[in-house]
């Protein structure tokens, strides 16, 4: 269970800043050890930058949130501006550090004028959200609205500035209700970001997820769900919630891939520096584009969902059955 919040601000926040000052004040003893590492040196000096990066520019995050609070603005919209400050630097370190490089293609540069919009991704990999909140802040001038995990709430910086914007932490079961409430009055400028697999993208969790479907009688979805080797199928209940309180918004797709298989600490480590990109496909449907009735917006919804996973199959072998 998630802590209460006053729980969380008295002992994860503080645990933050203890350990981000063990970081610095430990900083040249583990370069020299990194340093000393033999082949497996260049791989553990560019964590060792980009630990050290995530962790001051989270502090400074919250100490930021903190000087808001103090001037009596903790509702102000430069909190967005700390959002901006914290994934450029993340983003900017990942590219330096860890060799990231986005490649993005697809028919939608961001036009659209001032029309809501509804971002649906994939999820898979670390740090994926973090890349599509990025690029809507930096490219695409959008002030995004998120769904999240619950969880994600003992990470400090998360903890206190999504909760000063409009933004939803969800737990299994509930997410739609507080979608919907999410998805009213969103504005022209704004964006609200879903990831309608529910979870990070694996093997396990993709044939769960088929065999969900089929426990739930819902034999069409499970036989299209099993047909797409590379992406989970799509919980639709918080898609459907956001296209019913914002009627006139526009839904954007995202799928990506670069990202998969570095599911664990182990993986990441092996994988480190990056030696290709994380490419993703974006795509834009139009609000008199989308059906209205459910059942036709549950198909449509697959059918994109398709679109994705034959996307991703063209970019590198599918996922193993």
């Amino acid at each position: 269970m998630l802590p209460p919040r006053i729980v969380r601000r008295l002992v994860c926040t503080p645990l933050l800043f203890l350990l981000t000052l063990l970081v610095v004040v430990l900083f040249p003893v583990a370069y020299a050890v990194a340093y000393l590492a033999g082949r497996e040196r260049k791989r553990a000096l560019r964590l060792l930058f980009f630990t050290l990066t995530w962790g001051t520019r989270e502090t400074s995050a919250v100490l930021e949130c903190g000087w808001l609070w103090v001037r009596g603005r903790a509702r102000d919209d430069r909190n967005y501006d700390i959002i901006g400050r914290y994934v450029g630097a993340l983003y900017a370190s990942a590219q330096r550090r860890l060799g990231l490089d986005v490649e993005v293609d697809g028919t939608w540069d961001g036009s659209g004028g001032d029309r809501p919009l509804i971002v649906l991704s994939r999820h898979a990999g670390p740090g994926d959200a973090l890349l599509i909140v990025h690029h809507l802040l930096s490219e695409y001038r959008r002030r995004p609205r998120v769904v999240m995990k619950a969880m994600l709430q003992l990470d400090p910086c998360i903890d206190i500035v999504a909760n000063r914007v409009p933004n939803v932490f969800v737990t299994p079961g509930g997410a739609a209700d507080a979608v919907g409430r999410l998805a009213e009055g969103l504005g022209g400028r704004e964006a609200l970001l879903i990831f309608p697999e529910g979870g990070n993208f694996s093997p396990e969790r993709r044939r769960r997820a088929i065999r969900r479907l089929s426990r739930m009688k819902r034999a069409e979805e499970a036989t299209r769900a099993a047909a797409m080797r590379n992406v989970m199928p799509p919980r639709p209940g918080g898609v459907l919630a956001a296209l019913e309180s914002a009627p006139t918004a526009d839904v954007v797709f995202v799928a990506h891939c670069g990202l998969d298989h570095m599911a664990t600490a182990g993986d990441i480590w092996r994988r480190v520096p990056l030696t290709g990109p994380v490419r993703a496909r974006w795509w834009r449907v139009p609000a008199e584009d989308i059906p209205g009735d459910r059942d036709a917006r549950v198909r449509w919804l697959y059918e994109n969902w398709e679109r994705a996973d034959a996307w991703i199959s063209t970019q590198r072998a599918p996922a193993p059955k």
